[in-house]
Protein backbone atom coordinates (compact mmCIF):
# COMPACT_ATOMS: atom_id res chain seq x y z
CA UNK A 1 0.00 0.00 0.00
CA UNK A 2 1.41 3.38 -0.82
CA UNK A 3 1.64 6.20 1.62
CA UNK A 4 -1.28 8.61 1.26
CA UNK A 5 -0.69 12.68 1.75
CA UNK A 6 -3.85 14.75 2.21
CA UNK A 7 -4.31 17.84 2.39
CA UNK A 8 -6.83 20.80 2.83
CA UNK A 9 -8.33 22.38 -0.05
CA UNK A 10 -8.19 25.89 2.19
CA UNK A 11 -4.69 25.45 2.98
CA UNK A 12 -4.16 24.48 -0.53
CA UNK A 13 -4.95 27.60 -1.75
CA UNK A 14 -3.44 29.88 1.06
CA UNK A 15 -0.29 27.70 1.40
CA UNK A 16 0.71 24.40 0.31
CA UNK A 17 -0.41 24.53 -3.67
CA UNK A 18 3.32 23.65 -4.41
CA UNK A 19 4.11 21.17 -1.78
CA UNK A 20 0.78 19.32 -2.81
CA UNK A 21 1.94 19.76 -6.73
CA UNK A 22 5.71 18.00 -6.10
CA UNK A 23 4.23 15.44 -4.27
CA UNK A 24 1.08 14.51 -6.55
CA UNK A 25 3.39 13.81 -9.36
CA UNK A 26 5.41 11.29 -7.17
CA UNK A 27 4.29 8.13 -7.74
CA UNK A 28 5.35 6.04 -4.91
CA UNK A 29 2.60 7.83 -3.06
CA UNK A 30 -1.19 9.22 -2.89
CA UNK A 31 -1.68 13.14 -2.90
CA UNK A 32 -5.23 14.06 -2.46
CA UNK A 33 -7.17 17.40 -1.74
CA UNK A 34 -9.98 17.14 0.61
CA UNK A 35 -12.67 20.44 1.08
CA UNK A 36 -12.10 19.90 4.90
CA UNK A 37 -9.50 17.80 6.91
CA UNK A 38 -10.83 19.11 10.36
CA UNK A 39 -8.11 20.69 11.39
CA UNK A 40 -9.77 24.26 10.87
CA UNK A 41 -7.83 25.95 13.47
CA UNK A 42 -4.43 24.71 12.04
CA UNK A 43 -5.82 25.61 8.52
CA UNK A 44 -5.73 28.88 8.65
CA UNK A 45 -2.22 29.10 10.81
CA UNK A 46 0.32 27.69 8.74
CA UNK A 47 0.41 24.90 6.47
CA UNK A 48 0.05 20.92 7.29
CA UNK A 49 -0.85 18.01 5.68
CA UNK A 50 -1.75 14.63 6.99
CA UNK A 51 0.91 12.21 6.20
CA UNK A 52 -0.77 8.96 6.39
CA UNK A 53 -3.07 9.92 8.54
CA UNK A 54 -0.57 11.96 11.21
CA UNK A 55 -0.29 15.70 11.24
CA UNK A 56 2.23 17.51 10.24
CA UNK A 57 2.78 21.19 10.02
CA UNK A 58 5.74 24.06 9.40
CA UNK A 59 6.00 27.59 9.43
CA UNK A 60 6.51 27.73 5.44
CA UNK A 61 5.76 25.34 2.37
CA UNK A 62 9.76 24.21 1.83
CA UNK A 63 10.12 23.43 5.08
CA UNK A 64 6.79 21.13 5.27
CA UNK A 65 7.91 19.69 2.06
CA UNK A 66 10.98 18.48 3.94
CA UNK A 67 8.76 17.55 6.88
CA UNK A 68 6.81 15.08 4.67
CA UNK A 69 9.47 13.42 3.21
CA UNK A 70 11.38 12.86 6.09
CA UNK A 71 7.69 11.54 8.31
CA UNK A 72 7.57 9.03 4.53
CA UNK A 73 11.30 8.12 5.54
CA UNK A 74 10.75 7.42 8.92
CA UNK A 75 7.29 5.04 7.99
CA UNK A 76 9.39 3.44 4.99
CA UNK A 77 11.97 2.33 7.60
CA UNK A 78 9.61 1.62 10.19
CA UNK A 79 7.68 -1.05 7.93
CA UNK A 80 10.89 -2.54 6.55
CA UNK A 81 11.92 -3.13 10.07
CA UNK A 82 8.81 -4.58 10.65
CA UNK A 83 8.39 -7.01 7.76
CA UNK A 84 12.04 -7.24 6.19
CA UNK A 85 11.36 -9.21 3.36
Amino acid sequence: MRPIVEFCSSNVSSYTKKVFQILEEDTELDAVEYGCLGHCGECYMEPFALVDGEFVSAPTPDELLVKIKEKLRESKEALEKDFPF
